[in-house]
């Protein structure tokens, strides 16, 4: 996992450094394999653009070395993992804790909170640096953005997997 987000990161930030601005960011999921088919349990993005017009984002700067935010990945607070752990390991602030990621850790550990805490299964990691000019879900909908595409993906997966664990984009009911 952390070597493909350090490799599509290098790809975004060395698009972003020498002004071509191909890509719009990263698109990635994380799964299990149930039957030979993969299930998402979460689909997310990291947009190369900060959120100061004109400026690389700050998840994509330092992923080399630094894994704080880590492509939406990191291990600080706001950052999946940092986030995450705050459910799943003992002696994190209280306050930390939130109702997203403890679904996470109830989906992802058989028992927790826990000092070592112990997958229920094999958990996979894609991720794709993405071009607006890439294909979405469908050849139908055609060329499609990062921020169109999560929101696809999610949509889709949301009513085929019941335990994807994306609050943002699925239908409400």
């Amino acid at each position: 996992m952390e070597a493909l987000i350090r490799l599509a990161a290098s790809t975004l930030v060395d698009d972003w450094e020498k002004g071509t601005r191909q890509f719009d960011g990263l698109i990635y999921m994380a799964g299990t394999v149930e039957d030979e088919t993969f299930a998402p349990l979460y689909i997310g993005k990291a947009e190369v653009a900060g959120k100061t017009s004109g400026v690389l984002s700050a998840n994509l700067k330092g992923v080399q070395t630094d894994t704080s935010k880590f492509a939406r990945w990191g291990d600080g607070y706001a950052y999946h993992i940092g986030d995450l752990s705050a459910c799943a390991v003992p002696g994190h602030d209280p306050r930390k804790i939130t109702k997203k990621y403890l679904a996470w850790a109830q989906a992802l550990f058989v028992e927790f909170p826990s000092y070592q805490p112990v997958l229920r299964k094999p958990v996979y990691f894609w991720a794709k640096a993405w071009k607006p000019e890439n294909l979405g879900v469908s050849e139908e909908l055609g060329q499609t953005s990062l921020a169109n595409l999560e929101y696809e993906l999610i949509g889709v997966a949301g009513r085929v997997f019941p335990d994807l664990l994306n609050y943002e984009g699925r239908a409400r009911g």
